[in-house]
């Protein structure tokens, strides 16, 4: 190969001599039978200069653009010339329709390098035209090479958008696109359902303090009082579940009061202002009153448009995941609740979510033919097949899609479009029907326990623009003498396939004693199945990987924890530790690997108010930036209900107590269970029948200086007030309450004061928080003033004495707390001269008093006790005050 520092030079004769060639063709006689075409390369480098060892993006390809979105130029290569001489190569690049594409490469020592493309001779596959002119399929495009390029690689590394730091204010929605950092405080929770536990992403700043945001009565709630002692309204647990289905989407809380109310009102909330968005039943042009099944952020790459589209879907008379086949679902906006498009006749299987694209799959295994299918919900609605013509952008508004066994008929087309051509006219799919079916396979329908074994399917991510796919349905049986163990491939290509199919010995007493053995929970990310032999009360651990037994039996738990099965007793899966809680009040972490117990908790009840156990019974509701969340829950309670109940956050690795409020919130049962999303809990809690949110909330801090002007060396006082603002303390109950504002206060006395603030308890003695103040003097010099702490009541005070002229800037600082973002502010004071020690200030004189009047001694006597009695009023009320 020539040295491309000489291509260089001559790249401008072999510009004009192609020129002349491509002239002469089109001078030839249309007696040559094939068409040939000249072609001009190009490559351009992102950046360029670049520092040592950092990524460049060439653009490469042709001056030419193809006619449609599949078509695109073939076996296009790059050779880079190093300063060492040595030659790279990109080979196999293939354009889009654009006639380009991109290529990355990293330059590993300084110095010039010498790039170029080189376009090889190739048959046009298609014809189309570019303006007046036509392509004709079987022209040959002629072999050439682009300009020589030269990347210059430097030592200095060259400086990328710096990006945004976390928040450090409190925060709203819409997040800005260019947040990009933001993504990890910004999760969403997509599941209607009122089961847990699960492991939550997305949320790093999970509360750490039980502060509250705002709280919204769902329905009458808390004490009945008068005549009916002190019985509670009914709190929705023991088959009455309120607020069982709801989720949270994009910073919008949606919710149903009551699952069995008809019609069924949702209310949509924003989750960090407490602001009501909209409250309604979901409708669509077909049904009306439908409950919500699952939310979605649908992740889309068309060659038009990329973006995220969100939904929540909804069906009719179900609820979760408990979907029925057949069922026709409504797509809403959970911005508005409005209709926006409906997928009808639902094809029978399990919903999965890829992991990071959102988007809804049906996996079915039909056990009596041994035949499966993976359904795309996507792929009904827009393909994402390479030679289609219709995917670059995602529009389905206003249609209907008829997902199973219709008959493609041209002459249905209406107004919504030309998506909704397919009529239920027979069992042949159509064409959007038969393209939703991305997999049809067999497997062996003789595996141990069939259906009834499988414990969890899932995908990994599927690339955008192609059918490649991967993913594992996993199997477990049981009974008294063997467990059973199995996989089914579902990667692309090798779906039905069977991974692995294990037999495990169960322990001699299991088969003598007869436990009861139930099945647990499975983490295909973490790679680990359990299951839990009740009356030993011990764990067993499985690999989804291998099928192999891992490790077990865990040492027995406390006994009460046995009652009760998945309801009672949470379980889940996460970094590799499996956790449980239940009826005794007690909470484990296990080894997966190994068994051993990492770490327990006591819930201790100090008051004996539960009535089965000395500990609260605790429920796991979901884990979350490496912290644990419970809730006290009873199946059924009785009247009056335990006071008391603990909600509980721990450290998820050492299970160290991180924050325990003491009858602030209480689980349901039935109801609904306590959900995250954009880092903020929202918890329905049975003792008030109100729904809280929890989390970090607004500061506000304010700054005076007394006197204003001062002479040098005299004493300021600097006095301010440091308050929470949160949206809850706008409500007209806590200004009636707080007319001067909600103090803000220390964490470690957030439970009680939270109890006090919104629940009414007796005010607790607590702390505020540390406000630290600083100076900028007269000549622009910073001073460190000192840090002081605000009171119960909110106020703070600081004395110091200026030493410089002229005015001063005084800044207050709050920094910040688990419990509340930070807050500053400024003010201003005046220093004037010291007075001159030679030249004293005469004290002015007194200006005469007026004459008393005579005072009789009954006058007297009665004036001495009133003032006697206001004294004992106005001491009685600051006592009083401060209780």
């Amino acid at each position: 190969m020539k040295n491309l520092k000489n291509k260089a030079r001559i790249s401008a004769i072999t510009f004009v001599i192609l020129l002349t060639i491509s002239a002469t063709l089109v001078a030839m006689p249309s007696a040559i039978a094939q068409e040939t075409r000249a072609t001009y390369p190009f490559l351009g480098a992102v950046p360029n200069p670049v520092g040592i060892n950092q990524p460049v993006l060439f653009h490469v390809g042709i001056f030419l653009q193809l006619g449609s979105v599949e078509m695109g130029w073939e076996g296009l290569s790059i050779t880079i010339e190093r300063p060492d001489g040595q030659i790279d190569t990109i080979d196999n690049i293939r354009t889009d329709s654009t006639g380009g594409t991109g290529a990355m490469y990293t330059p590993t020592m300084t110095g010039t390098y010498y790039c170029q493309t080189h376009f090889p001779e190739q048959e046009l596959k298609w014809t189309y035209s570019r303006g007046t002119d036509v392509y004709t399929a079987g022209t040959i495009m002629l072999a050439s090479e682009s300009e020589v390029l030269e990347l210059v690689v430097q030592e200095e590394a060259i400086t990328y958008y710096p990006g945004q730091p976390l928040p450090s204010e409190y925060w709203t929605r819409p997040i800005d696109a260019q947040l990009r950092e933001w993504q990890v405080l910004s999760g969403s929770w997509l599941w209607a359902d009122k089961r847990g536990p699960r492991a939550v992403t997305g949320n790093d700043e999970a509360p750490e303090t039980a502060h509250i945001l705002w709280a919204k009565p769902l329905t009458w709630g808390g004490q009945a009082g008068g005549t009916m002692g002190d019985w509670s309204f009914s709190h929705g647990d023991a088959y009455e579940g309120k607020w069982d289905n709801r989720l949270i989407i994009n910073g919008v809380l949606i919710y149903c009061h009551r699952a069995t109310d008809v019609p069924r009102y949702y209310t949509a909330v924003n989750l960090r202002t407490g602001e009501e968005l909209w409250t309604k039943t979901l409708s669509s042009p077909e049904e009306d009153n439908l409950g919500i099944l699952f939310g979605q952020n649908l992740k889309w790459a068309g060659y038009n448009h990329h973006a995220i589209y969100d939904y929540i879907w909804a069906a009719s008379g179900t609820f979760g995941f408990r979907v029925v086949p057949g069922d026709d679902w409504y797509a809403f906006d959970p911005y508005t609740g409005e209709w926006e498009f409906t997928v009808e006749n639902v094809p029978p299987g399990t919903t999965v979510f890829d992991e990071s694209n959102g988007w809804i799959y049906r996996v079915n295994l039909d056990w009596d033919t041994g035949e499966g299918y993976i359904w795309s919900m996507t792929d009904l609605i827009t393909p994402f097949d390479v030679d289609s013509t219709i995917r670059g952008s995602w529009a389905p508004e206003g249609n209907i899609y008829k997902s199973r066994y219709p008959t493609y008929d041209a002459a249905a087309v209406d107004e919504a479009g030309a998506s909704d051509q397919l009529t239920d006219l027979g069992e042949t799919a159509g064409a959007n029907a038969q393209r939703a079916y991305i997999a049809n396979f067999t497997f062996p329908k003789d595996l141990p326990g069939g259906g009834g074994a499988v414990r969890e399917i899932a995908f990994g991510d599927r690339p955008q623009y192609t059918d490649v796919w991967n993913g594992k349905i996993f199997g477990l049986q049981y009974d008294y003498t063997e467990v059973n163990t199995w996989a089914i491939n579902l990667d692309s290509g090798q779906e039905g396939t069977v991974l692995f199919s294990k037999t495990w010995d169960a322990p001699a007493d299991w088969e003598t004693g007869r436990p009861v053995i139930e099945y647990e929970t499975t983490s295909l990310k973490d790679g680990v199945s359990a299951i839990w032999a009740k009356w030993e009360r011990q764990h067993y651990f499985f690999s989804t990987n291998t099928g192999e037994f891992m490790s077990g039996p865990t040492e027995p738990e406390y006994y009460m924890n046995l009652y009760g099965s998945g309801a009672e007793r949470p379980y889940i899966i996460w970094d590799g530790k499996f956790y449980t809680g239940g009826a005794g009040g007690y909470v484990y972490c296990y080894d997966i690997t190994d068994g051993h117990t990492i770490w327990n908790y006591t819930a201790e009840d100090p008051y004996q108010e539960y009535l089965f156990a000395n500990n609260w019974w605790e429920y796991i509701v979901f884990i979350a930036d490496g912290k644990i969340y419970l809730n006290h829950l009873e199946h059924s309670a009785i009247e009056p209900m335990p006071r008391g109940g603990p909600w509980l956050v721990l450290d998820a690795q050492t299970g160290d107590e991180i924050a325990r409020a003491d009858g602030l919130f209480r689980g349901a049962h039935w109801g609904g269970m306590p959900i995250i999303g954009d880092s903020i809990i929202a918890h329905y809690d049975t003792y008030d029948v109100r729904i809280y949110a929890i989390g970090k909330g607004p500061s506000k801090i304010t700054v005076s200086a007394a006197p204003e002007v001062v002479a040098k060396g005299t004493s300021v006082n600097i006095k301010g007030t440091m308050m929470d603002v949160s949206p809850g303390t706008e409500d007209t109950e806590l200004k009636l309450r707080f007319p001067n504002g909600v103090p803000a206060i220390t964490d470690a006395d957030m439970s009680e004061w939270m109890l006090y603030v919104y629940k009414q308890f007796e005010r607790p003695d607590a702390t505020g928080v540390t406000v630290k103040l600083e100076a900028v003097d007269p000549n622009m010099g910073y001073q460190y003033l000192g840090t002081t702490c605000s009171d119960a009541y909110g106020n703070y005070g600081f004395s110091f004495k200026p030493d410089a002229e002229g005015t001063w800037m005084i800044i207050a600082t709050f920094e910040g707390s688990k419990s509340y973002y930070g807050s500053t502010e400024t003010t201003y004071l005046t220093v004037g001269p010291a007075p001159s020690p030679e030249q004293p200030i005469e004290p002015e004189e007194p200006e005469p008093e007026p004459e008393a009047p005579l005072i009789t001694t009954e006058i007297a006597i009665i004036l001495a006790v009133v003032a006697v009695a206001v004294i004992a009023v106005v001491g009685y009320w600051i006592l009083k005050k401060r209780q």
